[in-house]
């Protein structure tokens, strides 16, 4: 699954979940961490694994650096309280 399959947060579409991740990948001194969020659109009954897999896709797409980096911490939670 693509995170383009995915409507994006926009004028029309309200995020249906917020999600927090922090990725770890060594480096020649040690390591580099970095910790992302942001805000995502999931219709209904759309499976967690899914949404973790688009999510970190879309990341390492964005970022290249951080592809195959180890997940530290993953928060996929409802966007409304």
């Amino acid at each position: 699954m693509s995170t383009d399959d995915i409507p994006a947060p926009g004028p029309e579409f309200e995020p249906t979940h917020a999600w927090l991740i922090t990725l770890q990948r060594p480096t020649g001194s040690g390591f580099a961490v970095a910790t992302r969020s942001g805000t995502s659109t999931f219709p209904p009954g759309f499976p967690r694994p899914d949404a973790y897999a688009g999510i970190r896709e879309w990341l390492e797409r964005r970022e290249p650096q951080l592809g195959g980096a180890d997940v530290l911490f993953f928060s996929l939670e409802p966007y409304r309280l």
